[in-house]
């Protein structure tokens, strides 16, 4: 199930936009109670597909976004770690690097359910790192005690560009602002595919939610800078929701879809 429908992607993007309903309802020539009820629950494909220009976002891809299903991880070294949180849920991402290393992307919240998730896999020690400091993926960290081999917390702990090696694996930190600052992504080399851990800097058919102006600029330009660009194949594990590919991003993300 993804993390965001379409009421949330309409309403992501009249807050980062700073945009009131009834100037996207003018631009686009609906009524401003068509625009406020598609930001609220289900609406019309084809006031999707008026509203979403007047939103930067693409039209085909967000009234596609119910029936978006996107690819499966194929990749058996990797484990979603689906967390309660509130009545939703995040993701921690368990990475093998090796027969016994295992990389932790996110912790969840204080509770100590990661740390149940781990004892249930009967993994002892992990390599942590974060993508960034939101309570839902910090938190757990502090259930840990006693079981980290290093902790890498940005964006003091690496910067964008810094590279680190875990048995099999390079992993290299992403600059992936907006949603939080200091956030960073990690892209993993030395599996079958590349991998991209985005934290809640996009999600499958989404993004992360950001302050109006600066910062949702600065997330969309740095998902086209930093995430586009790597190849389709890649594998992306989001902070919430499914994991998904650069190339079903490229088509079913009404943020950041590529018209054709």
């Amino acid at each position: 199930m993804l993390y965001d429908t379409t009421a949330d992607v309409i309403r992501k993007a009249l807050r980062g936009l700073d945009l009131a309903p009834s100037e996207a309802a003018a631009r686009c020539g609906l009524s401003e109670r068509e625009v406020i009820s598609a930001s609220r629950g289900p609406a019309f494909r084809e006031t999707l597909l008026l509203l979403a220009p007047a939103l930067g976002l693409n039209g085909p891809a967000l009234a596609g976004l119910p029936d978006y299903t996107p690819p499966a991880c194929p990749l058996s070294e990797i484990t979603r770690l689906e967390l309660p949180f509130g009545d939703e849920t995040v993701n921690a991402w368990l990475v093998q690097a090796g027969p016994d290393d295992y990389l932790l992307f996110d912790t969840g919240t204080r509770a100590p359910d990661v740390l149940q998730a781990l004892d249930q896999r009967g993994i002892g020690q992990v390599h942590v790192l974060i993508t960034h400091q939101h309570g839902d993926h910090i938190d757990g960290l502090a259930t840990l005690k006693g079981r980290t081999r290093s902790v890498v917390i940005p964006p003091e702990g690496i910067a964008a560009g810094g590279q680190l090696s875990f048995g099999n694996l390079t992993v290299e930190a992403i600059d992936l602002p907006g949603h939080c600052p200091g956030a960073v992504g990690y892209l993993i080399n030395g599996l079958a595919h590349p991998v991209c851990v985005t934290g809640d800097a996009l999600f499958a058919g989404s993004m992360g939610g950001c302050a109006p102006g600066g910062p949702y600029q600065a997330a969309l330009d740095a998902l086209r800078a930093h995430v586009l660009t790597l190849a389709d194949e890649t594998v992306l594990l989001p902070g919430h929701g499914p994991e998904t590919t650069v190339g079903s991003e490229k088509r079913g993300n009404a943020f950041l879809a590529i018209s054709r």
